[in-house]
C-alpha cells in the first residue's frame, strides 16, 4: 500500500501475519536513519528465515552507516496469535534447519498455520531437494558429465504454491520462494513476474532482487519490469549495469550511493572493483581489492576475481600469497580452490589448476568462474572436447558470461570450423558491444569465410572502440595487401606505426618491421623516394627487416643517381608518413 507521510513520500509495505511494518524511502536517500532502522529489521526477518545471504548483505550496509542510539532502534516484530501458537515448533525446527537437518525441519513444522513457519517449513522441504540432488550429483557424475539429476521436490513444492499464490495467501518471502521453484523447473517468464511481485511485497529482501537480476537477458527487458520506488532499487540497477556490461552507468550509479551515505560499504567497494575488471582497467581493480583487503582481511568473496587480475598480470608473488592466505582462512571454499587453480595455471601446471576447478564445482555445481576456467585448462591441455563442454556448462549457468560464448568460438577455430567460431563470437560481441577482441575475433572469421567486408567493418571498428591488443588495424592492414587495395593498406599501416610509436610501446613489436618493409616499398612504388628512404632506415633497426632495408636503400640510391642525371621529380600521390619526430 502507498500512502503520504509529513513532507516525504514513502512506500509503506506489510508483511502479512508478521505483523512488522517496513517502510521503504524512495530513491533520494535523504534519511540514513530510517534506512538503517529498515536494514535492522529486514535482518531479523531473512535471519528467523535462515535467509543468510539476505542477512549478510543487508549487515553488511548496516554497517557502513551510522550506529542508532537506543531510542531510534525499531521495534521487534509483534506477534500474531498463529505466531505464539507455533512458537515452540518453530523454534525446534529452527534449530533442525541451522544444522542442515532440513527433512527433520520440515517434519515438525508440517502443522503449523503461521507465514513464518509455512516458509521455513516450504524452504527446508527445497533445500533438502537440493542437498540430495547436490549430493547425488558430485557422488554419480564426473565434472563435466551433464546428468539427468533433478531437485525431487520441485514438483511438489510448485503445485502447494501456485494454490497459495491463486489466493493471494503468499506473503514476500512465499514469494521469493516460489520464484525461486519456478526458476529451477525453467519456468523463467512465470519467474520473473513472481520476483517482480515478491520485490514489491518485500523491498527490502535482496534476495529476490539478486533472483530477478540473474534472469534479465538485456537492457530493454529491465526497462519493461515495473519495480518499486525503493532506495534499494538503485542497488539492484548498479548490479543490473554491471551484469550487463553497462560498466560506464554502473560506476556513476555506484559513485552516486558513496555520496548518498554508503562511502564505507565494503559491497559497494568489491561492486566498483568487479566493474573495472571487466572493462580490464587492471590498476584501478587491483587498488580496490587490495584496499578491500585492509578493510575486510578475512574476506573470502571476490577473491577469486582478484585472483584473475594477479594473473593477468603474471603477478606470481601476490598470487601465492593470497592462495596461502585464503587456505588458511578456509580451504573448503569454492573462490579458495579457485585461487588455487590460478595459481598453478600461472605456473604452467595446467592439470593441477584443472584438478581444483573441479574441486570447486563439487563445492558448487554452479560456479560460473570455474566452469570458465576449467574451460580455458582444458584449453592449453589441447582437450579441445573437454573445454567444449566445460563452456557449455558455464552458459548454462549464466547465458551472459561472455568469456564463455568467447571461449567457445576459440575452442572451435582451433578446431577450423568457422561457422561455428562466427556464431560463438557474435554473442561474445552481442555481450560486449565495445570490446576490441571480440570484434577482431569476428574478423577473423569473416576474413576466413571470404566475406571480406564484414571483415573490414569489424576490424575498422575494433579500432575505433579502443583496441586493446592493438591488432585490428595490422589485420585490416593486411587484408587490404591481400586484395591488391595498396592505398588504404598503407593507410592502415601509417595509422598503426603512429599509434605504435606515439604511446611509446617497444618499438620491437614484430610487426612494425612488417609495416615498415610494406611502407618502404608502397612509396618506392609510387616514387616517394624520401618516405621510402625513411621506412627503409628503420627497417635496418629490425633484425628481420634489415636485410629488405639496405635492399630498398640501395635501390633507392641508384633511381636517384637515375633522377639526378636525368633531372625528373617524382609527384605526390598519398600523404607521407611523418616519423620525423619518432625514434625507436
Amino acid at each position: 500500500d502507498k500512502c503520504a507521510v509529513s513532507i516525504r513520500p514513502v512506500i509503506i509495505c506489510f508483511i502479512p501475519h508478521t505483523g512488522n511494518l517496513i517502510s521503504c524511502l524512495d530513491s533520494t536517500f535523504g534519511d540514513l536513519v530510517q534506512i538503517k532502522k529498515q536494514l535492522i529489521s529486514v535482518i531479523s526477518l531473512c535471519k528467523e528465515r535462515g535467509l543468510v545471504h539476505s542477512v549478510k548483505w543487508a549487515s553488511e550496509l548496516a554497517f557502513a552507516l551510522d550506529p542508532l542510539p537506543k531510542n531510534e532502534l525499531p521495534p521487534s516484530a509483534t506477534f500474531t496469535e498463529e505466531d505464539a501458537q507455533d512458537m515452540d515448533a518453530l523454534g525446534l525446527a529452527k534449530s533442525y534447519f541451522d544444522l542442515k537437518e532440513y527433512d527433520r525441519a520440515a517434519y515438525f513444522l508440517r502443522g503449523c498455520r503461521s507465514q513464518k513457519a509455512y516458509f521455513l517449513y516450504m524452504y527446508s522441504r527445497y533445500l533438502s531437494g537440493e542437498k540430495k540432488k547436490d549430493d547425488e550429483t558430485v557422488d554419480s557424475l564426473g565434472p563435466l558429465e551433464k546428468g539427468q539429476v533433478r531437485n525431487e521436490a520441485l514438483r511438489e513444492l510448485r503445485v502447494e504454491l501456485s494454490k497459495k499464490h491463486s489466493a493471494g495467501e503468499l506473503d514476500g518471502f512465499t514469494l521469493y520462494l516460489y520464484g525461486v521453484v519456478l526458476r529451477k523447473l525453467d519456468l523463467l517468464k512465470e519467474a520473473v513476474d513472481v520476483f517482480v511481485e515478491a520485490t514489491h511485497a518485500l523491498p527490502l529482501h535482496w534476495g529476490a532482487w539478486l533472483e530477478l537480476c540473474n534472469l534479465i537477458t538485456n537492457i530493454d527487458m529491465l526497462k519493461s519490469l515495473s519495480l518499486p520506488d525503493c532506495w534499494i532499487r538503485d542497488f539492484f540497477i548498479a548490479h543490473m549495469y554491471t551484469e550487463l556490461q553497462m560498466i560506464k552507468e554502473a560506476l556513476q550509479k555506484y559513485q552516486s550511493l558513496i555520496e548518498s551515505g554508503f562511502s564505507k560499504s565494503t559491497y559497494i567497494v568489491s561492486q566498483i572493483a568487479v566493474a573495472y575488471h571487466n572493462i580490464r582497467d587492471i590498476d584501478q581493480a587491483l587498488a580496490l581489492f587490495n584496499e578491500l583487503r585492509e578493510q575486510d582481511p578475512f574476506r573470502i568473496e571476490n577473491m577469486d576475481t582478484f585472483s584473475n587480475l594477479l594473473y593477468v598480470r603474471s603477478m606470481k608473488p601476490e598470487l601465492s600469497y593470497l592462495a596461502h592466505n585464503l587456505v588458511g582462512i578456509d580451504k573448503y571454499r569454492v573462490e579458495t580452490c579457485c585461487v588455487i587453480g590460478n595459481y598453478y595455471s600461472l605456473r604452467s601446471q595446467h592439470e593441477k589448476a584443472a584438478l581444483y576447478f573441479q574441486r570447486a564445482l563439487k563445492l558448487n555445481p554452479r560456479c560460473l568462474g570455474a566452469w570458465t576456467l576449467m574451460g580455458h585448462e582444458y584449453m592449453e591441455m589441447k582437450n579441445t572436447s573437454a573445454a567444449i563442454q566445460a563452456y557449455r556448462h558455464a552458459i548454462e549457468v549464466n547465458k551472459r558470461d561472455y568469456r564463455a560464448w568467447y571461449g567457445l568460438g576459440q575452442t572451435y577455430e582451433i578446431l577450423k570450423m568457422p561457422f561455428y567460431c562466427l556464431y560463438y563470437y557474435r554473442k561474445a560481441h552481442q555481450l560486449r558491444p565495445n570490446d576490441s577482441r571480440m570484434l577482431v575475433a569476428l574478423g577473423e572469421s569473416y576474413e576466413k569465410l571470404s566475406q571480406h567486408v564484414e571483415a573490414k567493418k569489424c576490424y575498422w571498428r575494433a579500432y575505433t572502440v579502443g583496441d586493446v591488443e592493438r591488432m585490428a588495424l595490422l589485420k585490416l592492414a593486411k587484408l587490404h595487401e591481400q586484395l591488391n587495395e595498396s592505398d588504404d593498406a598503407a593507410q592502415c599501416y601509417i595509422i598503426y606505426i603512429q599509434d605504435i610509436f606515439s604511446c611509446g610501446e617497444q618499438l620491437e613489436h614484430a610487426e612494425v618491421s612488417t609495416a615498415l618493409r610494406y611502407l618502404g616499398q608502397y612509396y618506392f612504388k609510387n616514387k616517394l623516394y624520401e618516405e621510402a628512404s625513411l621506412c627503409a632506415q628503420r627497417c635496418c633497426d629490425y633484425n628481420d627487416a634489415r636485410e629488405e632495408g639496405k635492399a630498398l636503400l640501395r635501390q633507392i640510391s641508384q633511381v636517384r643517381d637515375h633522377m639526378e642525371a636525368s633531372n625528373t621529380t617524382p609527384v605526390r600521390r598519398v600523404s607521407p608518413l611523418d616519423l620525423s619526430s619518432f625514434s625507436p
